[in-house]
């Protein structure tokens, strides 16, 4: 199985500055490929210290510099917040810089702070994602984009430096609503599948996409990439209360992002499967919405961690899961020996059951040998 870490740059905790956050953020990346991590990924949010990584590609460019063989994604680029031309110009250019080490995460967005920022109307965000993904992804493959849509027009222009090889099969999509299972699938895009929602919606969602794709692409769907929020120690009764404490954190950070216990979104196009909780809200059912996505990430001693991410493995098809061990004001040292524990005893296991000969994802986004001549 493919392993990665994500690197979030969460800003939480009291007294602590964005200085101190980028510095220790940073270290984390730096000990992914030394530990044996086959990628490490970032995230795009801007504005608040929900997570401070406000370009995704300048952050994977400064890895690619410091790194030899790890591959570097994105999860995601939010497309609806930028050109889609100077994306596909970025995106090249990191290809170009890391040897083809790219695996590139798109998505189109929800948190009204952001949309409102860049003074992009929200109700328009599927339809910007859908042609500004095609624009991209289809000028990645022949070196020019141009485009004759609604909302973008594009003249035919060159990508340079020129694509040197496809991004097909390493290229995915986050999706959270059930109506943009057929779009990623139409896109010819794979799924980025981050836990938040029944298993039995998960595998119907699974099963629309599945069908869509290969009836688009006369192909069989890319496995999935599954991420997680980890919290690993040895002892099963702390493994739990710092789950409970530090997971249970960010998920509060979730809520106050997207504002998810208001009812803005459902009256949003595009948005309206969101399920809010708005004025009815109570400590008790918060409570209950975060223990359930508790139930759905990674923690416990290093044998119950396998366990889980084998489980969730099985429910999904995934041959890639990205772990993040550093959220919701924990200390650096905790998230360090949370990474440190996870790589020595659990990574390992994962890598055995599915070498890299049968990866999809590694066969796509190895280094390529000839631009190393």
């Amino acid at each position: 199985m493919h392993v990665g870490t994500t690197v979030i740059f969460q800003g939480q905790g009291e007294g602590r500055t964005d200085r101190e956050v980028y510095r220790n953020e940073l270290h984390l990346g730096d000990l992914a490929e030394p530990l044996g991590f086959d990628s490490l990924w970032g995230v795009e949010h801007h504005f608040t210290d929900y997570t401070m990584c406000p370009d995704v590609l300048q952050y994977l460019t400064y890895f690619a510099g410091r790194t030899q063989r790890i591959r570097l994604g994105s999860m995601v680029v939010v497309l609806p917040w930028h050109h889609p031309m100077r994306v596909a110009e970025q995106v090249s250019m990191l290809d170009h810089m890391s040897n083809g080490r790219l695996i590139l995460g798109i998505g189109r967005g929800v948190a009204r702070v952001e949309f409102g920022g860049f003074g992009i109307d929200q109700n328009n965000s599927r339809d910007m994602f859908v042609e500004f993904g095609r624009m991209i992804l289809e000028g990645l493959e022949r070196g020019y984009c141009e485009f004759d849509g609604k909302i973008i027009k594009q003249e035919r222009r060159n990508i340079r430096p020129a694509p040197f090889k496809s991004f097909r099969g390493r290229t995915y999509a986050a999706a959270v609503s059930p109506e943009s299972m057929p779009i990623m699938a139409q896109l010819g895009v794979g799924l980025l599948i981050i836990p938040q929602k029944p298993w039995d919606q998960v595998s119907a969602d699974l099963e629309t996409y599945n069908r869509t794709y290969r009836e688009a692409n006369r192909a069989e769907p890319p496995p999935p990439v599954l991420a997680g929020w980890v919290f690993c120690d040895k002892d099963p009764e702390a493994a739990r209360e710092g789950a409970r404490k530090y997971i249970g954190a960010y998920y509060q950070s979730i809520l106050r992002h997207y504002e998810l216990l208001d009812d803005y979104l459902s009256k949003l196009r595009g948005y309206e499967s969101y399920k809010t909780v708005g004025r009815h809200a109570t400590p008790e059912t918060v409570d209950k919405m975060t223990e359930f996505f508790l139930s759905l990430q990674i923690f416990g001693t290093p044998e119950q961690c396998y366990e889980r991410i084998v489980e969730f493995r099985k429910r999904t098809g995934a041959e890639a899961f990205t772990a993040v061990f550093s959220y919701g004001a924990m200390p650096y040292e905790l998230a360090e020996r949370n990474m440190r524990l996870f790589a020595r005893e659990v990574m390992p296991e994962l890598k055995k059951l599915v070498p890299p000969e049968h990866q999809v994802i590694a066969r796509t986004a190895a280094p390529d040998a000839q631009a190393a001549l």
